[in-house]
Formats: C-alpha cells, sequence, structure tokens
C-alpha cells in the first residue's frame, strides 16, 4: 500500500519521507512557473503536492503533534513563499486562498 510503518507501529518515518517529497515537488512548482499568479500556483499544489500528502491519510493519520505539525509545514512553506501573502499569518493566507488547513482536510476524511 506504500506505507512505511516502524517496529512501533509508528507512522512518523513514512510521514518524514513523504514530507520531503512534498516539499521538493513544491519547490519544483515554484521554481517551474515563471507566472507569479497566487492562484495559479496554488491550484498546481492542490493538483501535484496535496495527493501526495494526503495518500492513505486515513491508514497512516499522525497521532503526534510532531508529525501532524510536519504535515502541514508543507502547505504552510508553499503559502508563505506566494507573492503578497508573506507577513500574513498562516490561517490569514488560507482564508484568503480559500483552502481548508490538511489537518481539517484529514477530519473531514474520518468523519465522511
Amino acid at each position: 500500500m506504500g506505507i512505511t510503518v516502524t517496529n512501533d507501529l509508528s507512522p512518523s518515518h513514512h510521514i518524514a519521507v513523504i514530507v520531503a517529497q512534498a516539499h521538493k515537488r513544491a519547490g519544483a512548482i515554484l521554481r517551474a512557473f515563471s507566472s507569479r499568479d497566487i492562484y495559479l500556483l496554488m491550484r498546481a499544489f492542490l493538483v501535484y503536492v496535496r495527493p501526495v500528502v494526503e495518500y492513505n491519510s486515513i491508514i497512516g493519520s499522525p497521532a503526534t503533534i510532531r508529525d501532524i505539525d510536519s504535515l502541514e509545514s508543507v502547505q504552510r512553506r508553499f503559502t508563505m513563499r506566494l507573492p503578497g501573502l508573506k507577513n500574513l499569518t498562516y490561517y490569514d493566507r488560507l482564508e484568503r486562498l480559500n483552502v481548508p488547513t490538511l489537518e481539517m482536510r484529514r477530519l473531514r476524511a474520518d468523519l465522511l
């Protein structure tokens, strides 16, 4: 299924691998597009990066705050690097872009 689990059944190693891959893709998006349209860049993030972060999130859902923050750092860092949004807080950036946090998306998926 593509999930790495340690001997103590912790998904921390899997999350670290996923976060590293997602950061690489997010950086590639920012380097590849010459356009600085924040909605275009955010759409590319939603299409190419968020599926990596959310793959098997039901099975390998993070339980520790460290893992949750690690996953959230991908979206936090990407939105901070968008033009004109650097000085806003993370939640203000998400509100302006009309995007929920990754934690809220996992919670919604769990409830469904």
